[in-house]
């Protein structure tokens, strides 16, 4: 209890004195030099940072381009270096092709072992150079003799072409040691690859030196002036040549680097001790009227605070969850209640929002209950934000959340709530210094369409996210008229499932894939079908979903390669005995472990050799939890089971999987070929994934082939197979006999065989 008279006066004393207003100004002049001083330094520590991140950036781009074109070049003298008997008009068809695929080339040429230049593409503009002897120097020779010995690639550095300009030459040897025949040599011009390399940004505001073994090689420059108080020089890593960038920049680049923020915050604080000198001083005014008022109002305001913290934290304990610091349940339904009338006197819509935190579960039993629940906790701060006089964010137990929106005017004003909790999750979640990257499944209902009292508007909500899980997870789903009775219908599904693996009520459908080259079925996809009793035949995407959830896919899985395996023993004396068919794995089977064991007992089992069965997965299978993924497909492959990506190009940029994984096949996705004859960028994208399948010695399917004319492309292009309705839809075994029976070669122009 404070009481009167109490209060220090030291420091009362210190504030009424009339020295404290030029105290408060000389001191706030003090700050605002230091600032302004500070500041400055600190713009022109970034001005050098960025200069250093351009010069950082520009390096990193040109040894990125040289690294490509020495793959590029390796890969062109491998071949040539596979293929002894390769001719001249051959070996230009191939340079043309790296000639259009990589613009920066003035010419590709072969050097013969005696080092002199043989074969150039394009002739046009580089027929000097043919005949010419690239090891006009003892030191340029030394360096290509032993680049032949090694195998390894030689840069000339900048130099004299013999076509006239200044440019480099890279040397691909055409193997090594005494079977080396020669160099694969790409030759640009410096001016060229500048062009290319720089942006019209850099080569407007820098000028650029590139420094060769310490000497100046080759100058960009502009006419605009340098700045004389920034350099930076950046050593540029690239086999063979010892290269630096330096970089000066302009003086408007530099201009534009500094901003005005010294300036205006010395201002600011002048002013800002001006303004303080003057509140002081009417401060001081008011304070000797007030000081008696002010030790009463202290002891009211105290004995008010306690009053009314007691009964916050009443109110909060009858109210709030004692996790998540939310309301709770009880409180939420009562308050719905109450906004469910306003919201009818009123004629105003309201939502309700369910929200459940996708596989919540699985962390919580994976890592433990404590970080599960400081991972709610967090779940918690971040949806409260978006808490105001109309919104209402509650905790309802486990992994769900409730939200109630009142006043709702029109249904956009629900979709952009929907959209703001969505965006809560989209930033990881930071526990335990690691980071959890955390998606959530929201199911809205909408008074009065969806229900007319809180219990059953909360009960729709919940179909609907539950309608939402099965479409994805990481979305959203409005109620809407018959959820309930689809829902019921689901439930009825799910439970029928297990008897139909039991009555095997399950049947494969198989879809033929062409081999392009003999213009005859290969293999199939075998496909499985549901023949429901009394729905009739159902397909994947009505039952799938149910067998993960209820934890029956693996099961599923099992029966596919059964049947597979079954159908291949019934084939084995036919026609069709060398016939593959391809079976597709989730990734649930594949977290399997007894997986490879059962495949490698059922083939046993059929008498049926490893190399006609095939696994796909499908991309994202393939890189997600990659060590133990590898280990298992390495063990897949160690029996004989070939081994196919699925839906390959989708979703996933890296390629380095295709390098670690024992992958035998690559299946194209539909999404490239659809628009194959159309669209210039599917027609790329399609011819670079044949390409590079090739290149790693990998067999190419395409799927969803619709059209003759996309057909025809794929051949045209070497493509190894072609799957999809044009050939045939997926069709039971009994009717196989037709399809594998009729032959392609006139569609595709082939000797019959």
């Amino acid at each position: 209890m404070i009481t009167p008279g109490a209060t220090d006066k030291r420091p009362v004393k210190v504030l009424l004195s009339p020295l404290m207003p030029l105290l408060i100004l000389v001191g706030f002049i003090t700050i605002a030099i230091g600032l302004k001083s500070g500041l400055e330094r600190q713009e022109s520590f970034r001005v050098r940072a960025a200069l250093d991140y351009e010069a950082q950036r520009l390096a990193a781009n040109l040894e990125r381009e040289f690294d490509t074109h020495v793959k590029a070049l390796q890969r062109m003298a491998q071949r040539m270096a596979e293929n002894p008997g390769l001719t001249e008009p051959l070996w230009r068809y191939d340079a043309r092709s790296y000639l259009v695929d990589f613009g920066n080339y003035q010419a590709l040429e072969w050097v013969d072992e005696a080092l002199f230049i043989r074969w150039v593409e394009p002739l046009d503009g580089n027929a000097d150079a043919l005949g010419f002897n690239v090891g006009f120097t003892p030191a340029r020779r030394a360096a290509l003799l032993d680049a032949a010995a090694n195998g390894t690639v030689d840069i000339s550095g900048v130099i004299e072409l013999q076509q006239g300009g200044s440019g480099m030459v890279l040397y691909a040897p055409v193997a090594s040691g005494r079977q080396n025949r020669g160099f694969i040599a790409g030759v640009f011009r410096m001016d060229t690859l500048a062009s290319t390399l720089l942006t019209p940004r850099v080569r407007q505001h820098f000028d650029i030196d590139i420094v060769e073994n310490g000497r100046l090689a080759y100058q960009l420059s502009q006419a605009h002036p340098l700045h004389p108080d920034f350099t930076h020089t950046e050593t540029v890593e690239l086999p063979a040549v010892d290269w630096a960038l330096t970089l000066k920049p302009n003086t408007a680049w530099v201009e534009t680097q500094y901003s005005n923020w010294p300036g205006y915050t010395y201002i600011t604080m002048i002013l800002m001790g001006a303004l303080a000198s003057a509140l002081i001083w009417l401060a001081q005014t008011v304070l000797q009227r007030n000081r008696a008022l002010s030790n009463a109002r202290a002891r009211l305001s105290q004995e008010t605070r306690q009053r009314e913290g007691v009964q916050q934290t009443l109110a909060r304990l009858e109210s709030t969850d004692a996790l998540t610091g939310l309301a709770n349940r009880r409180f939420f339904m009562a308050d719905v209640a109450h906004a469910l009338t306003i919201a009818a006197r009123l004629e105003h819509q309201l939502a309700l929002v369910m929200i459940d935190l996708d596989r919540f579960q699985t962390l919580n039993d994976t890592l433990g209950h404590q970080l599960g629940d400081e991972l709610l906790v967090k779940v918690a701060q971040r949806l409260d934000t978006l808490s105001d006089e109309r919104v209402l964010i509650a905790y309802s137990g486990g992994d769900e959340f409730m939200v109630c929106q009142q006043h709702v005017t029109s249904l956009d004003d629900v979709i952009w709530l929907l959209g703001q909790l969505q965006r809560c999750f989209r930033d990881p979640f930071l526990l335990h210094g690691e980071r959890y990257s955390i998606t959530a499944t929201l199911g809205a209902a909408v008074y009065p369409h969806s229900g007319l009292d809180a219990d059953l508007l909360l009960r729709n909500a919940d179909i609907a996210l539950y309608r939402a899980k099965n479409n994805g997870r990481n979305t959203y789903q409005f109620y809407t008229e018959g959820m309930q009775e689809r829902e019921l219908q689901r439930l009825a599904l799910q439970k029928e499932f297990a008897d139909a693996l039991v009555r095997e009520e399950f049947v494969l459908f198989f879809q033929p894939q062409l081999d392009l080259r003999t213009g005859t079925i290969s293999s199939v996809e075998a496909l499985v079908r549901w023949q429901h009793p009394k729905r009739g035949l159902l397909v994947p995407d009505e039952f799938i979903s149910l067998a993960v959830e209820s934890g029956q896919i693996t099961a599923l899985g099992r029966w596919v390669i059964k049947a597979a395996c079954q159908q291949l023993a019934h084939w084995r004396t036919g026609p069709y005995r060398d016939l593959i068919i391809a079976v597709n794995l989730s990734g649930r089977e594949l977290d399997d472990h007894e997986l490879v064991d059962y495949i490698q007992h059922t083939l046993t089992h059929h008498r049926i050799d490893a190399n006609r069965l095939e696994v796909e997965l499908t991309e994202e299978h393939f890189i997600r939890n990659i060590e133990r993924n590898k280990n298992q497909l390495t063990r897949l492959r160690d029996i004989g089971v070939k081994l196919a990506i699925d839906d390959f190009g989708v979703g996933y940029s890296s390629l380095g999987y295709l390098r670690d994984f024992p992958v035998d096949l690559i299946k194209i996705d539909r999404s490239f070929i659809t628009n194959v004859t159309q669209q210039h960028d599917d027609a790329i994208i399609t011819r670079a994934v044949i390409n590079l399948g090739h290149n790693l010695g990998l067999k190419v399917v395409a799927e969803g082939i619709e059209t003759i004319e996309q057909l025809q492309f794929l051949q045209q292009h070497h493509c190894d197979c072609a799957q999809g309705y044009f050939i045939s839809r997926p069709i039971p075994a009994h009717a196989l006999d037709t399809a594998l029976q009729q032959s392609y070669a006139d569609l595709l122009h082939l000797e019959p065989v």
